[in-house]
């Protein structure tokens, strides 16, 4: 069973900004999908950002130019660099990563309990 780490959330006022961490437990960082996911109360679940296992690196518009997402292979960490922060980036973080299992032969994705970000106007 994989589990994900994060820290990091908190509040903070509009403009600010805030860095999420997301350590996978057990196995190393991979080369796999991970990426940030947010969930506002009453609002569906968004892609904030994401690296595919190529490398290539997607963000929400509404995030673009603001939110930075990276991979740290050396301390075995995703971060999320949140900038200018607005309360509308308010919601619940999520960190997902996928994992291939060699015994089920496919990609399995996981995802942490979740963060709290509160960004006040």
């Amino acid at each position: 069973q994989v589990q994900l780490a994060e820290s990091g959330g908190g509040s903070v006022q509009a403009g600010g900004s805030l860095r999420l961490s997301c350590v996978p437990s057990g196995y190393a960082v991979s080369r796999y999908y991970m990426g940030w996911s947010r969930q506002a109360p009453g609002k569906a679940r968004e892609e904030v950002a994401s690296i595919e296992s190529d490398g290539r690196i997607t963000y929400a518009d509404s995030v673009k130019g603001r939110f930075t997402i990276s991979k740290d292979y050396a301390n075995d960490t995703l971060y999320l660099q949140m900038n200018s922060l607005k309360p509308e980036d308010t919601a619940m973080y999520f960190c997902a990563a996928d994992r291939f299992s060699p015994a089920a032969g496919r990609v399995f994705r996981f995802r942490s309990q979740g963060t709290q970000v509160t960004v006040s106007s």
